[in-house]
């Protein structure tokens, strides 16, 4: 084993931080993560998930869990959902094609909020959620919502809720699999991989891919097409 291996076992996963719930725990009140999983797949639903973590609670995996392993994704969520309110938001194959990606999520975040708030005898004082502008509308208008990049990183709420989105997408992909075995979705989760590709262009779409998205995998495939035969048809 190389030096330079070894110094990369060893690195440590950086935690997310607790700042920004530390401001608000202090004056007795609750702090609601949001984050995403899945926009940006040819198939099946956008998940979201809001998570709303008791006061002062910490664990050493709220991380992004881009971050995590399978078996470390499976113990956060566990401790989770054991110290915390949370709730998911949906939204299917056949929403996004209605709405368009943008709509569809903030339709799911809307809903894992409101299901988390009517879990809760308080309204959380503070949102904070993954690059998305969430925008609440009547009585839930006076709630502070914070919303930037990479806020899975910055925040333990918000690294709470992309654990649980990415384990209940992951779970609900594998279902899927066994449904539709010819386009290995418990392997790539409905991403555009190589072989989520091929398999689609052998096999034709399956009922939860997602129109609008292979609309334009399709004019993608058709442009590099078009510049392939250009290429060679030029060439003596």
């Amino acid at each position: 084993m190389e030096k330079n291996d070894r110094i990369n076992k060893r690195k440590r996963i950086p935690r997310a931080k607790v700042k920004l719930e530390l401001e608000v725990w202090k004056m007795g009140q609750l702090v609601c993560g949001v984050d995403e999983v899945g926009r940006g797949c040819l198939a099946g639903p956008v998940v979201t998930s809001a998570v709303v973590l008791h006061a002062g609670k910490r664990f050493e995996l709220l991380k992004d869990s881009k971050l995590l392993s399978k078996e470390q994704r499976v113990r956060a969520a566990k401790w989770i959902k054991q110290h915390s309110w949370y709730a998911y938001g949906i939204v299917s194959h056949s929403e996004i094609d209605r709405y368009n990606i943008y709509q569809a999520t903030m339709r799911a975040m809307k809903r894992a909020v409101m299901h988390v708030i009517s879990q809760m005898t308080c309204l959380p004082a503070r949102i904070i959620v993954d690059a998305m502008p969430l925008k609440l509308d009547g009585w839930l208008n006076d709630i502070e919502i914070m919303y930037f990049p990479e806020a899975e990183q910055a925040s333990v709420s918000v690294a709470a809720a992309s654990i649980l989105a990415k384990e209940k997408r992951d779970e609900l992909m594998n279902v899927y699999g066994r449904i539709f075995p010819g386009y290995a979705l418990a392997q790539h989760k409905g991403y555009a991989t190589s072989t989520h590709r091929k398999l689609v262009q052998q096999e034709g779409r399956s009922i939860i891919h997602r129109v609008t998205f292979l609309k334009n995998f399709n004019e993608i495939l058709e442009e590099h097409y078009e510049q392939q035969i250009e290429l060679f048809s030029g060439s003596d």
